[in-house]
């Protein structure tokens, strides 16, 4: 018999670890190649881990709510073939680094990390290497705001304090009249005694909890607002909509056409397409438009649109139609819920008219599209200003004032609303 290693499986460049939500085998069960031997979270999404070869699981390291390291062992499977254990090149190194710590002497230095914290919060191996090599106690790094899962430090959150620490530390002979204040914010008392029901947040609605107040903790949010006259886009999706599905199969909302003019947009002003890193700010060259969805559950997940302004309106339907599905089914996978430079959301759906949306972190921006209605406008023509009934609906756009200013982002809701005003009622497709 052989023995392999069950590895936590790295689902995307930032995730570092992810969290056993359940074991779908026991010790003892026979496993064929590809089925699936549990279920693991992570802060972007949920995912199954199906086993690399048929054989009997053996041993389980973890238990169900442990928080792994990617790359770590989580399970033996005992295979018939007498080939020797399989040990992933991340599990290698791992035990390597590990073999080298035993063998580095201690250090008395109290700016060094130690293995221990004194409080109970977690720290990954990779968050400790960081912090060992930059010099930062278990003090300071209990202090730096995690948003990671329950709060927990990341890389990116370690990282992205080193960097803002190194850009605030004055040069030589510079007198820097600053003081910073900390200050804390306590919740609330709230009263929980008489005719109440206590619901606890689910894991989603924690992380969705902390994001958001962590988006305004960072960015000094400011909402612009464009009213504009979409009767021509109405009345072309309705001509065209029972003959576009029987061509393409695909039903056509009108969250397609809504990102095709962002990606429109955000080519004229490629600057709203960008994040901030201490005081760097990183233009994204690709257009990945993220579409916030509802799920049964009443949370919200954001898949991601790649290449957004590279697709044609029959590509942007498909996936649109495709990512909205999968994302009320939880079959997402990781990388699509990943990698976003701007996000959309239709506050429409829900009737109403417009929203002031949070930013989506760590992106700049994050347009929000209202309900559609029917109300009276005043069109001018050549012969005089008339009113007409017409379909007019708001758009919304929360940005980060830090890099984003009000001509900045007024002149692009303003060049959206004129990409649908001006949508050709005659459009082929």
């Amino acid at each position: 018999m052989a023995k392999v290693e069950l590895i936590m499986p790295k689902l995307g460049e930032s995730i570092i670890e992810a969290t056993i939500l359940s074991w779908d085998k026991k010790i003892g069960d026979s496993i064929a190649q590809d089925e699936n031997v549990l279920t693991i979270a992570t802060d972007k999404v949920d995912t199954e881990v199906p086993s690399p070869v048929a054989g009997i699981l053996t041993e389980i390291f973890f238990s169900k709510d442990s928080v792994v390291p990617v790359g770590k062992a989580i399970a033996i499977i005992e295979t018939e073939s007498d080939a020797e254990v399989k040990v992933s090149p991340a599990v290698a190194e791992s035990k390597k680094e590990e073999q080298n710590q035993q063998l580095t002497p201690a250090t008395d230095t109290a700016q060094i990390v130690t293995e221990t914290s004194g409080s109970d919060r977690f720290y990954s191996p990779l968050v400790k290497s960081i912090a060992k090599a930059e010099g930062l106690s278990f003090a300071i790094l209990d202090t730096i705001q995690g948003t990671g899962q329950n709060g927990r430090l990341t890389k990116t959150d370690l990282l992205q304090f080193i960097s803002q620490k190194q850009s605030s530390k004055p040069a030589q002979g510079q007198v820097v009249g600053q003081i910073q204040n900390t200050i804390t914010y306590n919740s609330p008392q709230i009263d929980a005694s008489g005719n109440v029901e206590i619901i606890e947040m689910d894991r989603m609605r924690k992380l969705i909890a902390e994001h958001m107040v962590m988006s305004k903790h960072v960015s000094p949010h400011v909402t612009s607002f464009v009213e504009c006259d979409v009767t021509h886009l109405v009345l072309w999706r309705e001509k065209i909509k029972k003959s576009f599905e029987a061509k393409h199969g695909e039903k056509i909302t009108f969250t397609p056409i809504f990102i095709e003019a962002v990606g429109r947009a955000i080519n004229d002003f490629p600057m709203i397409n960008v994040s901030v890193r201490g005081t760097d700010i990183i233009r994204y060259k690709d257009v990945n438009i993220g579409m916030a969805a509802a799920l049964p559950t009443g949370n919200l997940i954001v898949p991601v649109i790649k290449n957004a302004d590279t697709l044609n309106l029959i590509g942007l339907t498909q996936k649109v139609n495709d990512l909205a599905q999968r994302a009320r089914a939880n079959k997402l996978k990781p990388d699509e819920i990943q990698g976003g430079t701007f996000t959309l959301t239709n506050v429409g759906t829900f009737g109403n008219v417009m929203g002031t949306p949070i930013i989506n972190q760590p992106q700049v921006a994050i347009m929000a599209t209202g309900a559609i209605r029917k109300k009276p406008a005043v069109i001018e023509t050549p012969t005089g200003d008339v009113i007409a009934i017409r379909h007019m609906m708001f758009l919304s756009m929360s940005y980060d004032h830090r890099v984003v200013d009000g001509q900045l982002g007024g002149s692009f809701i303003r060049r959206v609303a004129d990409y649908l005003e001006t949508f050709d009622i005659n459009r082929e497709i």
